[in-house]
């Protein structure tokens, strides 16, 4: 099992999959950090969560406080295909933090999170710049009670389905453990 935030070539694409607190934030910063040296690259973070109250202020800051210098951040709690077309170019390593956030932010929105998924796939296809995007994985739980809950689970599910067939790589993270479930070809 290779070290956290060590990962052999992700292609141009990699999607982190985790449980909440499993490190998965950690390893595609590490990883993102590391595949931006060689390149002399440019490091962007477009962050999604919304700070309604003091512990997710709190969660925020200590991302913020995470990533050192080299890093530039854009806040994109709903237009995230046009914040990576914004941040799109060579040598640029992009991480996306976090899917399921930004999909609560349209569901409750009532955006209509098909078109959304669409035009976040069809954007990830045109990228010149290495992405990595981060997720809670959701679904390994108990069905949920209600129904806007069982909505964001069965939303999650798809999107990560169909993210994980299109990009090049997928890490899974449990207990801080990485798992490399996809490799580029």
């Amino acid at each position: 099992m290779p070290l956290q935030g060590t990962r052999p070539s992700f292609g141009k694409s990699l999607f982190v999959l985790g449980g909440a607190r499993s490190g998965k934030s950690r390893h595609a910063q590490l990883v993102a950090e590391t595949a931006a040296v060689p390149l002399n690259g440019s490091l962007i973070y477009i962050a999604t969560a919304q700070a309604f109250d003091d512990e997710m202020r709190d969660r925020i800051k200590r991302h913020r406080d995470d990533r050192d210098a080299r890093w530039q951040t854009i806040e994109a709690p709903t237009e995230l295909a046009a914040a990576l077309r914004g941040a799109d170019g060579t040598n640029v390593i992009v991480l996306v933090d976090c899917l399921t956030l930004w999909l609560s932010n349209l569901l409750l929105g009532d955006a209509d999170i098909n078109r959304e998924v669409d035009r976040l796939l069809a954007t990830l296809r045109t990228m010149q710049a290495r992405t990595i995007l981060v997720s809670n994985e959701v679904g390994l739980g108990i069905v949920p009670d209600n129904a806007l809950a069982r909505r964001f689970r069965d939303a999650a599910g798809i999107l990560h389905q169909r993210l994980a067939a299109q990009v090049d790589s997928v890490d899974v993270l449990m207990a801080g453990l990485v798992q490399h479930w996809k490799q580029p070809m």
